[in-house]
């Protein structure tokens, strides 16, 4: 059994970010890890073009901010680079190879239990916290949605949290399944590697360049949203020209706008957009049935392909382990609060970086967090 103030379920940016400002207050706090490194995420589950992108003046993590000379969109390299310094410069050293295998309130010690596997040394560890912070993030596993037929596909399918790099699919048919970021990011370079690519559009996306979006950023805090939303729109439509024709329509709600609807995220394009309207990279709508290596979509269309990369997203994890009598997640393991009130739960319960919002979020929710806690603490 071991006793701490604070525990931090996760050592991924929000974990980080939450240790960081702890230590800004003096309060004692524990960060336990699954995997053997801080963001497991981004050091082991991303493809090797990936860059933030967000410029880096919304992605900063509280208290430090990026060395001078950084891109304004922080390549992958750097931007670990960057949290390992920011672990360093704050003094966080994380248990790793820890596995939380349930977590309770109990009531009568008015602490938090959990219950954990150290699968290094195989050995089981019990920790009592006063307050608890859930920072395992929207993004613990890959999703493979259910198709029809899939089992007979002879080819290489994957999710896109293993896939690197298109050096490996020159000459191969691929099919990209899911059109957000990853996907037309993933597109975009299994095309320049010399893969016949084609992706799955299921349903309407913004497509916007970087500097759009760093653009109505910066006025949304001036400007109505709407207002953005709309001269954005616009700009991107001059820019893009009309992309229904190749199978990409935009939502009727401002991409701005939409993710503080929703979550969503508009697709920063990298490329992707002028490789579909030459026709490079195919445009599919939903997949119906796969029959070995023919795919067959809604349309009667169909086609061949030797791999399936699907970039469809992740699940949360929590609900496997979290027993909230109060709960604070929904079913789906999100925050049954919404925006920006999502953070916080019952019995010192708290959740970092669920709200959608990267890391401009992530820094919200931990500062969030820790001025409760503080609060908590001076008013006991």
């Amino acid at each position: 059994m071991e006793e701490v103030v604070v525990l931090i379920i996760g050592a991924g940016p929000a974990g980080l970010a939450t240790a960081a400002c702890l230590r800004q207050h003096s309060i004692p706090y524990l960060v336990i890890e699954r995997e053997d490194c801080i963001a497991s995420l981004w050091r082991c589950r991303t493809y090797d073009r990936v860059k933030l992108h967000l410029a880096k003046e919304f992605c900063t993590l509280p208290h430090m901010p990026y060395p001078d000379g950084t891109p304004t969109y922080v390549p992958k390299k750097e931007f670990v680079e960057y949290l390992d310094a920011y672990a360093e410069r704050f003094g966080i050293e994380p248990r790793y190879s820890v596995s939380v295998e349930s977590a309770e309130y109990d009531e009568g010690a008015r602490r938090w239990v959990v219950a954990a596997r150290d699968m290094a040394a195989g050995t089981e560890i019990q920790f009592t916290a006063r307050f608890l912070v859930v920072a395992t993030g929207e993004n613990a596993v890959g999703v493979v949605p259910e198709i029809p037929g899939i089992e007979s596909f002879p080819g290489e399918t994957v999710h896109s949290s293993t896939y690197r790099s298109g050096g490996g699919y020159a000459g191969k048919r691929v099919l990209v399944v899911g059109c957000g970021n990853s996907g037309m990011e993933i597109a975009y370079d299994l095309a320049s590697h010399g893969a016949a690519t084609s992706i799955v559009v299921r349903s309407p996306v913004h497509i916007m360049t970087k500097g759009l979006i760093r653009l109505g950023m910066t006025l949304v805090q001036h400007v109505p949203v709407t207002i953005v939303d709309f001269l954005i729109v616009t700009i991107a439509n001059f820019t893009f020209g009309d992309l229904s024709r190749h199978g990409i329509v935009r939502p009727k709600t401002g991409p701005l706008l939409l993710k503080a609807k929703t979550g969503r995220s508009s697709v920063i394009d990298v490329g992707t957009a002028g490789l579909i309207k030459k026709g490079i990279i195919k445009v599919f709508g939903e997949i119906s049935n796969i029959n070995g290596n023919k795919v067959e979509f809604e349309g009667e269309k169909e086609c061949y392909f030797d791999a399936i990369i699907f970039a469809t997203g992740y699940k949360t994890t929590v609900n496997s382990w979290l027993k909230d009598e109060n709960c604070i997640m929904n079913s789906d393991g999100l925050p049954k609060k919404g925006y920006p009130n999502h953070w916080k739960g019952e019995n010192g319960l708290y959740c970092a970086g669920f709200a959608s919002r990267g890391l401009a979020g992530i820094s919200m929710d931990a500062k969030n967090i820790v001025d409760d806690i503080v609060s908590t603490i001076e008013s006991a």
